[in-house]
Parts: C-alpha cells; structure tokens; sequence
C-alpha cells in the first residue's frame, strides 16, 4: 500500500502569511505551489519551491481562478479559451521558478472553485485538459503532466481525450456527499478539524479504498493521493497526524510523480 500525502501551500501573499509551509515541507511528499491567482507571489513562489526542492519534495502547481480577493473559492463563468489561457500561463510560471530553484513542476492540480466545477462542468473541464496538454513540449518529453482530481470526474474524462494522465485524489479533512462529491464549504461540518479523526479517515481512504459520507454511506476513492489542507487551523498537526497513521498501518508515504 503507497499513498502520495499533498497539501496547498504558498498561500500567502505580500506582507500576509497563511499557514506554515516550513513545517507541512517537512511532512508532506507533494507541495501543491499557488501560483499568483488565488493566493501567491513571485516572492512567495520562489520560497515554496526552494524549500521544496530541499526537502524532495514533488512541486505541483495549483491552478485557479483569478480570484485573489476569493481565494480562488468562488465560482466564475470564463470563456474557454481565456481559461485554457490562464491555466497555461500558470503552469509556466511556476515550473520556470521551480527550474530556477533546481526542480520543476510535476503535476497540476485546480483549485478550489476551479477544482470543483471542473469535476462536473465539460467546457472547463476540456479547457483545463488542453491547457496541460499544450504545455506538454515544454514539461519534458513531449508527455503532459499528470492532473489531481477526484474519481469519476469530467477532467478525468476530458484528460482521458487530451492524453494527459491522471491521478485520483481523495480528502481527509473534507466531508463527503454520497455522491462523491465535496461538500461545499457553506454547509457546516464541510471541513474537518480533529486530528485524530483526519488521520483514521486517510489511513481507511488507503488502506480499504473507501471514505465515509455524512449519510453514514460508505464511497468508494481509489485514490493514489491524499489530501490534508494547509490553510485549517492545527494543520501542521493534522498533517502529522495523518502521515504518522498512515505509516503505523502500514501505508508506504511516497510521492506519485
């Protein structure tokens, strides 16, 4: 059993800091990078994926709305091809500043808002596929990067016709519709803040595949990811927490990418 353990850092932004990247560096296998339009800056960019690269950690950049004053958590009606454009344009970005910093840009995974409507909207789906797509000749060896999202989909799909590969994720500290689907943040009990319970969700989600709904249904995740945010209060902890766990029940912690 292997499990990827990946968090959202490089949150902040100017003067403002949000979590602790330096601590999560040392606990997580994937850093997904923001990339400048949900939260981020070139300085802050930069400092994320030094450290990264430091520790071995895989650099992912995390692709968005722009959408600063948001957080990237609110959902935007985008031309297709403006999106394509932005996705590209932050996927380079980030990758040029990790290969600066001796690494680069491995995987992508959305954001927020973005994450979500992509599992179920087509149009942005496809546009944030053909973005990763495009940016394959310059990722190395002509093969686009892998794409993080949830289990069934519409950028499962529209990677699937793009060749673009993909990686199933799932949430330990995110509640679960029977559907398999996210509950959205402005439902109460939509994220998780106990560490212990965090951590027994993520060792069930890779061990035996499967995740508890809030009807008390079991779903299925077959995840090769999980992932613990970074921007929750105590997420240092839950993070620690989750990765001891994993390894005391016999979950290999490594990296997919």
């Amino acid at each position: 059993m292997v499990i990827d353990l990946n968090a959202d850092l490089g949150e902040g932004f100017g003067i403002w800091r949000l979590g602790d990247d330096t601590a999560l560096l040392d606990l997580v296998t994937s850093a997904n990078v923001a990339c400048g339009f949900h939260a981020g800056d070139p300085l802050i960019i930069r400092r994320t994926c030094a450290a990264a690269v430091d520790r071995g950690v895989v650099i992912g950049a995390q692709v968005s709305y722009l959408d600063l004053a948001g957080f990237g958590r609110r959902e935007m009606e985008i031309d297709a091809e403006e999106l394509c454009s932005d996705i590209l344009y932050q996927i380079a970005a980030v990758d040029g500043v990790a290969r600066a910093m001796g690494g680069r840009v491995a995987y992508v995974k959305p954001h927020g808002a973005l994450y979500n409507r992509v599992c179920r909207d087509a149009a942005q789906a496809e546009a944030v596929a053909a973005a990763v797509a495009d940016y394959a000749p310059v990722s190395g060896g002509g093969t686009p990067l892998p794409v993080l999202t949830l289990p069934g989909s519409a950028l499962r799909d529209a990677a699937a016709r793009h060749g673009v590969p993909v990686v199933a994720e799932c949430f330990a500290d995110r509640a679960y519709t029977p559907a398999g689907a996210l509950v959205s943040r402005r439902q109460p009990g939509a994220v998780l803040h106990d560490p212990d319970v965090v951590a027994e969700r993520a060792v069930r989600m890779a061990r035996d595949g499967v995740v508890i709904a809030l009807d008390g249904s079991e779903v299925p995740v077959g995840a090769r990811s999980v992932c613990v945010h970074g921007d929750t209060p105590d997420a240092v902890r839950i993070a620690a927490a989750v990765r001891k766990a994993l390894i005391d029940a016999g979950v290999a912690v490594e990296a997919f990418a």
